[in-house]
């Protein structure tokens, strides 16, 4: 089955994102699990979760994507900023047990003038508290790929394996590909995906590659920027994506598109292209 959706606003609840998802031809998607900008949380309706899981099972949705907020960052220079990140991530974890099929995806972080090598000891330890802390719980947790911009993490395959190790190796911890990122930091899945996939399996294991974040990029490659652009819009190109989409270590993957819409049918026509490039 080819899992694709698109980011939704989740203030409506769980049960209208999946009535949105299938609206637009769709069976997965992606929401934050709280305000991106914030760090405040919604509270969960237990009857909203009931209702989402009943149109979920009838609709075909099988796996969805929880996004961390953009206020985090887990290896912050300072002990507050870092202790903020564990509590949100630990309330979030506890919230998405309710949710069947849920994978949560953070950024890394940036090092802000510690380096990378420090950076990667406290992401670690941060992670080390958080899995410690939920292990009753089984969601899986993703590391993103990012596009290397500013003191940015993650950046590099090694530094996402780097982390995985001081991490005990955990079978908990993935990875998101997100293909403006990996685009921009300097793997070219345009001309050489088959060379990228060899090279992710053999630093992190495509055992660990969880979920595909469908973005074309504004920038060209190796431009260590991050804007999203439209499918066939960007520098990737369409016929990338086909690629991608049909290549045999992704294709059961869930796909999940964040590329610039003012509202939800610009997703359904992307979903509906990514269809006709499916090779079933």
């Amino acid at each position: 089955m080819f899992k694709i959706g698109c980011h939704l606003s989740s203030s409506k609840g769980y049960n209208h994102m999946a009535e949105e998802t299938v609206s637009i031809g769709g069976n997965t998607f992606q929401f934050f699990t709280r305000n991106p900008r914030g760090g405040a949380a919604k509270p969960i309706d237990p009857a909203d979760v009931e209702l989402y899981k009943k149109t979920a099972a009838e609709s075909g949705i099988s796996e969805i994507i929880a996004h961390a907020p953009y206020t985090m960052n887990p290896c912050a220079a300072t002990e507050a900023l870092r202790e903020f990140s564990l509590n949100t991530m630990t309330d979030d974890l506890a919230r998405l047990s309710l949710t069947p099929g849920a994978l949560y995806n953070f950024h890394p972080g940036s090092h802000v003038g510690q380096g990378t090598d420090a950076a990667i000891e406290l992401i670690a330890e941060l992670l080390g508290k958080l899995l410690a802390a939920d292990s009753e719980n089984s969601t899986p947790v993703l590391l993103e790929t990012m596009s290397g911009k500013g003191s940015e993490v993650g950046s590099k395959f090694e530094e996402l394996r780097r982390i995985i190790d001081l991490t005990g190796g955990t079978s908990r911890l993935g990875v998101c590909l997100d293909t403006c990122h990996v685009y921009d930091a300097g793997y070219d899945i345009v001309n050489d995906l088959d060379g990228v996939l060899e090279e992710f399996d053999r630093v992190i294991g495509l055992d660990r590659l969880k979920a595909v974040h469908l973005n074309d990029s504004k920038n060209p490659f190796c431009s260590h920027k991050d804007r999203h652009e439209k499918i066939g819009q960007g520098s990737i190109g369409v016929e990338a994506f086909a690629r991608i989409i049909n290549h045999p270590a992704l294709r059961d993957l869930p796909f999940c598109l964040e590329t610039p819409h003012e509202d939800i049918s610009g997703y359904a026509g992307e979903i509906a292209l990514l269809k006709s490039l499916r090779g079933e």
